[in-house]
């Protein structure tokens, strides 16, 4: 059969960006967007939020070196703060159109819906394509309760260009923490509303019990066990629970999660199955239970973290097997992934609660460093990592780390886990001297 396009892209983020790149120059292809080119990580997400962080960070710096040297504390200005990152965030929609038109690949606006598992209808346009790829993301979550329209995501918060006085995050996820401590520090009242008693579950308790309280210090009040019940607008806006009423809010975000974007797809037509525990349904290879369909990054329920990186990694490997360069399960690399919390709390591997169930197969190493000479110099008290090695080899196989700067240092501990380094390896290797990196050696005892 003869089909309009050899590959249809709907999403046109990383992963489909990804995948619309790599099979330009080999087949027939078009990317479909109904919302903004580039994404959420650059438009709403992770590259604002970043930008914004910059900004936050370097006044806790300051504000940590009060005593040593810097006596003034810098004040925010939230309207230009805000302005910086959508200096950035203005020209992406633009630029990646930019990119696709100069690659000559044929894209196009629209909404897409799955007539089977072959055709498409594009707002009214009725296409067909051999292979089809999903990759159209996540999108914020809201609670279904009484009130659910009063509330906005973190897609507003990126475009709140007035400071407000006082905020509620329903939610004690990644999102929330985020966007909780650059709040916080610009002078924003921040309340965190979570339904239990702790925050960043894919973290160790410990650990996260540690930003929870570092957040604290910083004003953030947190209303644990707290189900939020409504949200009305008496006295601004007012967040109902079981147990208390807290009005007096200028905006009230929920941060409840991004399930996988497919509203608008009607997948069924294409016998294209959800996951029971969200995200599209998948295999090894990345097939939905359509099998010339594909779902990548954050819309597909493959078992990787819900990361930019990870999504441009899905999408590379779908581009590999639509070329024949694999037949390959895939196998993903060892993935970090931090928090940036100001300090930042980071992660990869082995898990801290797989290894302590496990003491006969793994080492587990924890160390404070606050009073070590690194930490010491930027004033970071709390800092804290656990390394976790193979207990037959010393091969490194995890790590944790709370601290200033810790993306660094989990970008040193993936690079060592994916290389299989032991302790004997760091010998060979000379960093700059003092640095976080100057420390590793030290981490393993």
């Amino acid at each position: 059969m003869q089909y309009d396009y050899d590959v249809v892209i709907i999403g046109g983020g990383p992963a489909g960006q990804q995948v619309a790149y790599g099979l330009a120059n080999d087949k027939r292809i078009l990317i479909v967007e109904n919302d903004l080119w580039g994404g959420t990580c650059p438009n709403r997400g992770c590259d604002p939020k970043k930008m914004l962080y910059g900004v936050v960070e370097a006044k806790r710096q300051a504000d940590l070196y009060q005593k040593v040297g810097l006596p003034q504390s810098p004040s925010i200005d939230w309207t230009a703060m805000l302005g910086f990152a959508k200096s950035y965030t203005d020209g992406v929609p633009a630029g990646t159109e930019a990119g696709l038109r100069a690659a000559n690949i044929h894209h196009n606006r629209a909404t897409v819906k799955f007539l089977g598992a072959h055709a498409l209808d594009l707002d009214g346009e009725e296409i067909s394509a051999d292979k089809i790829v999903i990759a159209t993301g996540a999108k914020a979550a809201r609670p279904d309760v009484p009130g659910q329209d009063l509330m906005e995501t973190s897609d507003d918060f990126f475009h709140q260009m007035t400071q407000p006085k006082k905020i509620a995050l329903i939610g004690a996820g990644f999102v929330a923490v985020e966007l909780a401590n650059i709040a916080v520090t610009a002078g924003v009242e921040v309340h965190i509303f979570q339904h239990n008693d702790h925050m960043l579950s894919g973290f160790p308790r410990a650990y996260s019990d540690i930003v929870a309280d570092n957040l604290q210090k910083k004003g953030v009040v947190f209303h644990w066990n707290a189900e939020v019940q409504a949200v009305d607008e008496a006295e601004q806006l007012r967040v109902t629970t079981a147990d208390e009423q807290v009005a007096g809010f200028d905006h009230v975000y929920s941060a409840m999660g991004r399930p996988a974007n497919v509203a608008d797809l009607d997948l069924p037509e294409a016998g294209i199955e959800m996951a029971v525990h969200g995200g599209i349904q998948v295999n090894d290879h990345l097939q939905t239970t359509a099998e010339n369909i594909y779902a990548v990054g954050d819309v597909s329920a493959s078992p990787a973290p819900k990361l930019t990186p990870i999504a441009g990694f899905e999408g590379q490997y779908v581009v590999d097997v639509l070329t024949g360069k694999t037949t390959d399960s895939i196998v993903y690399p060892p993935t970090p992934h931090t928090v940036f919390a100001g300090p930042e709390l980071s992660q990869v591997g082995v898990s801290l609660e797989q290894a302590k169930a496990a003491p006969d197969q793994y080492k587990v190493v924890t160390q404070t460093l606050g009073s070590w000479y690194t930490y010491n110099r930027i004033q970071d008290k709390t800092a804290q990592v656990s390394v976790i090695t193979n207990q037959a080899d010393g091969v490194i196989v995890g790590a944790v780390v709370l601290a200033t700067d810790a993306e660094e240092l989990i970008n040193y501990f993936t690079e060592m886990i994916a290389q299989k380094h032991t302790t004997d390896d760091l010998k060979k290797w000379i960093p700059v001297y003092p640095s976080v990196a100057s420390d590793l050696s030290y981490l393993y005892e």
